[in-house]
């Protein structure tokens, strides 16, 4: 009985440890505005976003006030309809 606890809990420290990893890979950002493509047709039209759109926007949250500060990006990232894409996918636009 012993060994298999002892699997069990070698196991558990393992799936542990994954998470952690994963934990931090998710959190390092690579500020890519081309990661908000798959939003553009939610953007452009009335289209509800995509899951794929709504995980971007998430991905790419901390990057936002940079967007909206690129006089570049400013035109494409600051409309109604990309403020109302985001915030239809949880992610309200920061003030900055």
């Amino acid at each position: 009985m012993k060994a298999s606890y002892s699997y069990i809990a070698i196991a558990l420290c393992l799936v542990v440890v994954v998470l952690l990893g994963k934990a931090d890979v998710s959190m390092a950002v690579t500020c890519n505005p081309t990661e908000l493509s798959p939003c553009a047709g939610a953007i452009t039209s009335s289209t509800p976003p995509s899951t794929i759109c709504c995980t971007k926007i998430k991905q790419q949250k901390p990057c936002l006030c940079q967007y909206l500060n690129n006089p570049n990006l400013k035109k494409f990232v600051n409309t109604p309809n990309a403020r109302k894409v985001a915030r239809t996918c949880g992610t309200p636009f920061p003030k900055c």
